[in-house]
């Protein structure tokens, strides 16, 4: 699909931003740097935006100082990067918008939700911490931020052992050659401090839009248990772990983070009152909870295969096709906003 490459004037510098697709806005933060063309040149990059841009208007953009967007003389604190986030929504005339954000980018994306809390429809976060300074102990952090400044080479092949889980040779010389290709080694470093020094913490319980924060269970660069602090932050946040390994959202099994963010944002609703037996009820709870099949048999001493019909029971009776859905539907029955369902005696 193609993507029509526009620029925007924001506080932050003159920045670059695509519009892939028709439908309601969404606006995406992939992360730290980026390239809006050059990231397009991987397949499952091309894939996954084309696969949203089929019901939604994809809005990417490149950060001031990264991809194509100005270099010199803008603004990378987080607040100019949430400042340009918008004033890209602003020129779009959009009032209001979905947003994704991932890893660093999901901090960019929540800020925005918190503190325009009337222009945000839904919220999906991936691979995301509340503290920038939690990620690593502070020497590790500084001389990462020095390798990167130092020789941005090194920096990126160093980075790619921690995004990539087992990275080829290939895999590496494809990360670096993008990574190089977005920003500068200042600019880089100087991003990857901003990140660092960053804390949203007390801005996640402001977050009033219906919210799905995703996190790989074993993701290497941003460890599960901070995935988890985020969505117990947020008061409207339905949690999803994800089996895998990798950070970055368009490696490993990024089918299943494409498959949740669609079914999330397309609100769920029942044109019939639902019916679900109190054990169906309990298992639906559990797998808002997060857990897996496993995991329920073992918290509901059943086998796991009977977990799992009930889950597929869930999901025919509610007409879902994914764990996702149905986690925003036990999240929106305890906030009172599904008053058809109802347990059956």
């Amino acid at each position: 699909m193609r993507q029509w490459i526009r620029f925007s004037a924001t506080p932050a510098g003159r920045v670059a931003y695509s519009v892939m697709g028709n439908g309601p806005v969404l606006l995406c933060d992939t992360g730290w740097v980026s390239h809006l063309e050059k990231m397009l040149e991987m397949e499952s990059v091309r894939a996954f935006f084309a696969a949203l841009a089929e019901r939604f208007s994809v809005v990417r953009y490149d950060k001031a100082g990264s991809g194509l967007s100005d270099r010199t003389g803008v603004d990378l604190s987080f607040n100019g990067q949430v400042s340009a986030l918008l004033a890209i929504a602003d020129q779009l005339e959009s009032e209001r918008f979905h947003l994704f954000g991932a890893s660093q980018g999901g901090q960019v994306a929540a800020a925005v939700a918190a503190l325009h809390r009337k222009r945000t429809d839904r919220l999906v976060l991936y691979g995301m911490c509340a503290r920038g300074s939690d990620l690593a102990p502070a020497d590790v952090r500084a001389s990462l931020v020095s390798l990167v400044r130092a020789h941005w080479g090194l920096g990126s092949q160093a980075l790619a052992g921690i995004f990539l889980p087992d990275p080829t040779p290939d895999d590496v010389r494809e990360f670096a050659k993008w990574q190089r290709s977005a920003a500068s080694s200042d600019i880089a470093a100087e991003l990857l401090a901003e990140y660092y020094g960053t804390d949203v913490s007390l801005l996640l319980p402001n977050i009033e839009a219906p919210t799905l924060v995703l996190h790989r269970e074993h993701d290497r660069a941003t460890g599960f248990h901070l995935g988890r602090e985020v969505a117990s932050l947020i008061p409207k946040a339905t949690f999803i772990p994800l089996h895998g390994r990798a950070h970055l959202f368009w490696k490993g099994e990024w089918e299943q983070i494409l498959e949740s963010l669609l079914d999330f944002l397309d609100e769920p609703t029942t044109a019939t009152p639902v019916s679900l037996s109190p054990r169906e009820l309990e298992v639906a709870s559990l797998v808002a909870e997060g857990l897996t099949n496993q995991e329920i048999a073992r918290r509901l001493f059943i086998a796991p295969r009977t977990a799992e019909t009930h889950l597929e029971n869930i999901r025919q009776k509610l007409g879902f096709r994914s764990r996702a859905q149905v986690a925003t539907w036990v999240t929106a029955r305890r906030q009172g906003r599904d008053p058809d369902a109802r347990v059956r005696s």
